[in-house]
């Protein structure tokens, strides 16, 4: 359980990393040159998704809910922005929906 966490965690901080370098190109006048990491980043987030050992429908719905809960703690971080109660609580109901779509029993 705790790897399936960590490596949905990277994924979503290279998902995160690769759209945010094009935004501060397009948005804060920074060099184009930023988007060659956010392309390298992309591609990592791909690759990432691909080492997670279930169906990929299964994993693309359980991501979305580690990927919000990354995206509020970017928010903190990265923007400086404080979440809110409610932030936290979309962010807490969006990891519930994660452990249930992961971990719940299933029979092969």
């Amino acid at each position: 359980m705790f790897k399936t966490l960590l490596l949905f965690a990277c994924t979503a901080v290279a998902e995160i990393v690769g759209c945010y370098l094009p935004y501060l190109w397009l948005r804060e006048g920074k060099s184009a040159w930023l988007l060659v990491p956010a392309a390298i980043s992309l591609a990592v987030f791909a690759w990432l998704l691909t080492l997670q050992p279930t169906a990929a429908g299964r994993v693309y719905a359980a991501y979305g809910g580690v990927y919000i809960c990354v995206a509020i703690v970017w928010l903190w971080l990265v923007d400086g922005i404080r979440p809110t109660g409610w932030d936290m609580l979309g962010a807490a109901v969006a990891m519930l929906g994660m452990a249930i779509i992961m971990f719940a029993p299933r029979q092969i």
